[in-house]
């Protein structure tokens, strides 16, 4: 009789948790399933020792831990981003990875305009003030603590123009906005109406600046004290892509001494940050637990999508792979 094949999943408490039921997606005849919340870094080599297939969203597979597990024959990533594997590693040893592609476009559009509405309207504070009383101390009917601005009219800049790009503009569009792209693609394949221009003169022109690229060599710290310093006063910075595009000291100093209006960040360098992060106390900063990607919808795709990945491996067929 043989033995049971094994799949471990290393860091389930990144979705769910270890008993979820959402883990019998995965299930197949014959393969034992075993869910770690987290896994530490010393620890991923054996828990993957004698593992035929691993799941992963942010704990590393390493050329290391590739190595010294002979019988793994999968990894699939639950996420969209696959470096925190060694893919070359992988391909050298046969073995396969997958990834799951735009799972959580709408999620993160929708986290990209909800940022920048709380920012132009400042949602958080007003609501924090009434709380302890601000309003019910008012005596007249409201009050205001600065001249806030319609967005219908200005000008939302968008960098890159994959799938989140595209749908966080079209809802800034719907808003009345106007749409700047710096993108590689072609000006005739934008909708109607946007504009296509490059990352510097998006920067200084544009009244918000959304961020929806990749985190490549060239676009690592792009978002400097020098592009920060050719966007307007009242310019307010949208990223929801990677903490890394963003070299946090200078945008710190720029909001500190009022030279952009705001910025809201689903995303930052270390994840989670050091208490003393700059941005955590910078005045009109918004900050999220990068949980743009995570509604419950999108968190349904992701679990559908990554065990069609693993049951089309299964029949010898090959489905989003990336590596193997």
């Amino acid at each position: 009789m043989n033995a049971a094949r094994k799949l471990v999943c290393l860091d389930g408490a990144t979705l769910y948790g270890a008993v979820d039921q959402a883990w019998e997606a995965f299930a197949a005849e014959g393969i034992e399933i075993v869910v770690y919340d987290r896994t530490p870094p010393g620890e991923v080599a054996a828990r993957l020792a004698g593992a035929d297939y691993a799941l992963t969203n942010k704990t590393p597979i390493t050329a290391a831990t590739i190595a010294a597990c002979p019988g793994l024959k999968y990894i699939g990533v639950l996420a969209t981003g696959y470096n925190i594997v060694d893919t070359s590693a992988a391909a050298a040893a046969g073995v396969a990875v997958t990834n799951v592609p735009a799972y959580s476009t709408s999620s993160v559009a929708q986290t990209a305009i909800a940022l920048l509405l709380a920012l132009a309207q400042q949602v958080e504070t007003y609501g924090r003030l009434d709380s302890h009383g601000r309003w019910s101390a008012c005596p007249d009917f409201h009050y205001r603590l600065s001249s806030w601005h319609e967005l219908a009219g200005k000008t939302f800049g968008v960098v890159g123009f994959g799938n989140t790009g595209r749908a966080t503009a079209a809802i800034a569009a719907a808003l009345g906005m106007k749409v700047a792209v710096a993108t590689s693609k072609d000006a005739a394949s934008l909708p109607e109406g946007y504009r296509k221009t490059d990352v510097d003169e998006l920067f200084a022109t544009c009244d918000v600046v959304s961020l929806h690229c990749p985190l490549t060599p060239d676009t690592a710290s792009m978002v400097d004290a020098s592009r920060l310093a050719t966007m307007r006063p009242g310019a307010m910075l949208i990223n929801t892509a990677r903490g890394q595009l963003v070299d946090e000291q200078a945008l710190a100093a720029a909001l500190t001494e009022g030279r952009i209006a705001g910025a809201g960040l689903d995303v930052l360098c270390q994840e989670p940050p050091q208490a003393d992060n700059p941005l955590l106390s910078a005045p009109h900063c918004i900050v999220t637990p990068h949980m743009a990607w995570s509604s419950a919808e999108a968190r349904q795709r992701l679990t559908e999508e990554a065990a069609e990945n693993f049951h089309a491996f299964l029949r010898g067929e090959r489905r989003n792979t990336v590596a193997g």
